[in-house]
């Protein structure tokens, strides 16, 4: 693998880079650059020739920048074999899940962030047979217990500071977070983000987080683009109808 880091410490990296070949590679080189801005964590793009990875210098100095790398690593790896969840147009499958429906602004928003769980799905299915998932437990765990608790306790109150305070999402969220964890066995069901989930849950009951969980976790693990079409349009469908999607009048 052909990796260059600009503007930043290498040393995450190139540690990821070695962790990543040990079972994978891939064809066209990536170029890293990290930049002081930390309202964007990571953002990646993709040519004929090449990857694009930029990352903000707080995350490529955190804790997590190893693992960080690794994830975006195994996303460039799916974009290069034409993997379904990274070739198949989300906003088509959205649109086709919506269909006759209409929905608030911030639904359609949250059925974006939902394919984004997916694509981290099959990306998290790569990396993690190449490294320990301890800092991953502790990452979701930690994010999930900010959302909790920043979420509004007064009925109707949906003026949101972040995406994360909004309760529906954060059920989500939470149901990908253990259903990324059962279906790798990272934790039992006596770690604490089982009752941080539970408490999510709680905060939106008409979201099913049993229903997300096992959505995530049952994802067919080499889908054709058929098949991951009909499963991103189920989950779309399914918060929709949580969010009371109406039927438009055409």
């Amino acid at each position: 693998m052909d990796v260059h880091v600009q503007g930043g410490p290498a040393e995450p990296f190139l540690g990821a880079r070695d962790l990543f070949e040990t079972e994978h590679d891939l064809d066209r080189p990536v170029t890293i650059r990290i930049r002081e801005d930390p309202d964007e964590r990571t953002r990646v793009s993709h040519d004929e020739e090449s990857h694009l990875l930029i990352i903000s210098q707080q995350a490529a100095t955190s804790a997590m920048a190893r693992e960080l790398a690794l994830h975006e690593f195994a996303h460039m790896h799916h974009y290069e074999r034409e993997h379904p969840s990274h070739t198949q147009s989300t906003r088509e499958a959205i649109y086709l899940g919506l269909a006759g429906e209409s929905v608030e602004r911030r639904t359609l928003t949250h059925c974006y962030q939902i394919a984004n769980h997916m694509k981290d799905i099959y990306a998290d299915d790569v990396w993690l047979d190449v490294a320990p998932a301890d800092k991953l437990v502790d990452f979701l765990e930690s994010s999930l217990a900010a959302a909790v608790l920043d979420a509004p306790r007064e009925q109707g109150a949906w003026d949101r500071l972040t995406a994360g305070a909004d309760p529906d999402i954060t059920a989500v969220n939470a149901a990908f977070a253990l259903g990324l964890v059962e279906r790798h066995d990272l934790a039992d069901e006596g770690h604490p983000i089982y009752d941080l989930a539970h408490a999510a849950a709680a905060d939106a009951p008409h979201v099913s987080l049993d229903s997300f969980k096992r959505h995530f976790r049952s994802l067919a693990r080499d889908p054709d683009e058929s098949e991951y079409r009909k499963a991103l349009v189920d989950v779309t469908q399914a918060y929709a109808t949580a969010n009371g999607a109406d039927q438009a009048a055409d």
